[in-house]
């Protein structure tokens, strides 16, 4: 249960979406950010990119809820699935994934322990395989945004369903129609 009454039936409203439901006025803006972040086009990520950095920060953060909802919205849109979701997440610099994608993951693990720990090196090391200012600055701020996500859903204890369908049936549903208040 929820830190505080969120005025809603949490299993139908999981994680982020009771609170963004509870205080519409905060939530539409966070969803509009998502929106723009993760699908936004035209773009050089593709949507399932951009979703597997909020999957792995949000991974690295332990927050069950969006790292389950943005795993299964990557593997929804990534060609390989859930199986390179689950590589990248296992080990970032095994995975099948371009070297462009593995610097900017790794640039997006920087900015999950603290934005600091961006440096010129792992900017420089992007810039080499063929990372533009705009895919660094979202990677930034994805990463930084999904942060700010986990601390909102984990600090107010949210709901997070266990069975993996809830999290697929989601996806189908963002895949389809993007980041919208219930």
């Amino acid at each position: 249960m929820a830190h505080i009454d969120l005025g809603v039936d949490e299993t139908q409203f999981p994680g982020i979406t009771g609170p963004m439901v509870y205080r519409p006025e905060t939530g539409k803006p966070l969803n509009e950010l998502a929106e723009v972040l993760l699908r936004g086009q035209p773009h050089p990520l593709t949507p399932g990119e951009r979703e597997l950095i909020a999957a792995y920060v949000s991974g690295l953060n332990e927050c069950t809820f969006c790292c389950s909802s943005h795993s299964a919205f990557a593997a929804a849109q990534l060609p390989t699935g859930m199986e390179l979701v689950d590589q990248v997440r296992g080990d970032v610099d095994g995975a099948p994934v371009t070297p462009k994608l593995r610097a900017l993951l790794h640039i997006a693990g920087a900015v999950q322990e603290s934005g600091r720990k961006v440096t010129p090196d792992l900017i420089a090391a992007a810039r080499e395989e063929g990372a533009s200012d705009l895919e660094i600055h979202d990677t930034v701020l994805i990463a930084a945004a999904f942060c700010m996500y986990n601390r909102y859903v984990d600090g107010l204890a949210t709901f997070a369903p266990s069975d993996q369908e809830s999290y697929t049936a989601s996806a189908r549903r963002i895949v389809a129609q993007g980041y919208s208040l219930p």
